[in-house]
């Protein structure tokens, strides 16, 4: 099936990699970087109270850092430009993201790099539009071409589960791998046709068996979502759908260069 074979693909394309390096004398032995990891952390800074009594200030710098994770967003319904969210993480010198959805305009972005990154820093503001597979294609084109001339420096990523979840007649709550694709690809291509970087996607995952995304080459259905749908909060790829979004991801971009 469909499934099967898509597993021996990708089976196969490790083995070749594993392989390769093997011939070319790199292992975990003479190449001690390979068993070491660099692991970086990421959570939306919603309970402020929780953040508050994790800030730390650096004893060279003065600086204020969040230190409940390396990088901070703010959600969409929290991004007020007045509202508590925006006035706690200005005070911090972590990378900041801020979630952006289909409603947001040219002063809405502008204010927030005024108040997160009013030195313009290279890396310090991350906007992760999050808007829909279908509203993305006439709602992004226009925000970035508004942003044309404004020489803010800004690190555009794509969030695409949360502008895609919908109810099944089942009752869960789910979101479609076509859909997730799909708003992934819009991301890269217009950010190829505006001239400007698409720098990174936001995925939702686990390393379990689960069924709370529909579609994939698992093929599963709604009515296979109850088979082990383990969620208490949104619903998100499983390993085998994870992996496959990422070497989908990877042959499109190869596609575009």
């Amino acid at each position: 099936n469909a499934f099967g074979q898509k597993y021996e693909e990708l089976a196969d394309r490790i083995t070749q990699a594993l392989a390769f390096m093997s011939a070319c004398g790199i292992d975990s032995k003479n190449f001690p970087i390979l068993r070491e990891t660099e692991f970086y952390t990421s959570h939306e800074a919603l309970v402020l109270h929780y953040e508050e009594q994790l800030c730390r200030q650096d004893s060279l710098t003065g600086e204020w850092y969040d230190c409940s994770a390396h990088m901070l967003w703010i959600g969409e319904r929290t991004r007020g430009l007045d509202e508590a969210h925006m006035e706690f993480l200005r005070g911090v010198k972590n990378p900041l993201g801020v979630k952006i959805g289909p409603n947001a305009t040219k002063e809405d972005i502008l204010g927030i790099c005024d108040i997160l990154n009013p030195q313009n820093e290279h890396g310090r503001l991350n906007l992760i539009i999050r808007m829909g597979a279908d509203t993305i294609k006439e709602k992004l084109p226009k925000l970035l071409d508004s942003l044309k001339n404004e020489g803010r420096n800004i690190l555009w990523s794509c969030d695409p589960m949360h502008g895609n979840t919908i109810k099944a007649q089942s009752g869960y709550k789910t979101r479609n791998f076509d859909r997730i694709l799909d708003e992934v690809k819009s991301f890269f291509e217009i950010h190829k046709a505006n001239g400007t970087i698409a720098g990174g996607v936001h995925l939702e995952m686990t390393g379990m068996n689960v069924t709370e995304c529909t579609g994939g080459s698992q093929a599963i259905t709604e009515e296979g979502l109850a088979c082990n749908y383990n969620t208490q909060c949104d619903p998100r790829l499983n390993a085998m759908q994870a992996i496959e979004m990422a070497f989908l991801i990877a042959d499109m971009i190869k596609g575009m260069r």
